[in-house]
């Protein structure tokens, strides 16, 4: 058996109730989503959301996500998005952990009444996955 001592980083704050639990990691998941989901749903006909990738041009060309839209997050409002259906759900990405801009676009948004959810990870964890980047298309 393990010797577990009464100042240990992960058990000295007790775990919530698993219903507190179940509540923040509902929510969580709510406003985010991973690299791997985004990528499974990309392949199929209907992804369910559009994928706004919210970094500069100049990143955009460098190296996107397949079927991405760049939109950066500063140009965001009700004219660049006037056509998409106001249910439509964003799904928004920037460089990665170390990125705020999709945080900047999901605030944007939201505000804007839309749904939204952040891709964390963005590029980096895009390419950790494995995932190709293109240079091509939107």
């Amino acid at each position: 058996m393990p010797n577990l001592t009464l100042d240990a980083t992960v058990t000295a704050i007790p775990a919530a109730a698993p219903a507190m639990a179940q509540n923040h990691f509902e929510r969580l998941l709510s406003l985010e989503t991973d690299c791997w989901d985004v990528h499974v749903a990309l392949e199929t006909a209907e992804p369910g959301f559009v994928l706004l990738d919210v970094r500069s041009p100049e990143s955009f060309a460098a190296g996107h996500i397949p079927t991405a839209i760049n939109l950066p997050h500063r140009r965001i409002n009700e004219r660049n998005l006037e056509h998409y259906p106001h249910h439509a759900l964003f799904v928004v990405y920037c460089d990665g952990p170390h990125c705020n801009g999709s945080d900047r676009a999901a605030l944007r948004l939201a505000r804007l009444g839309r749904p939204v959810k952040k891709m964390i990870g963005g590029v980096t964890g895009w390419r950790d996955e494995g995932f190709a980047l293109t240079t091509s298309g939107t």
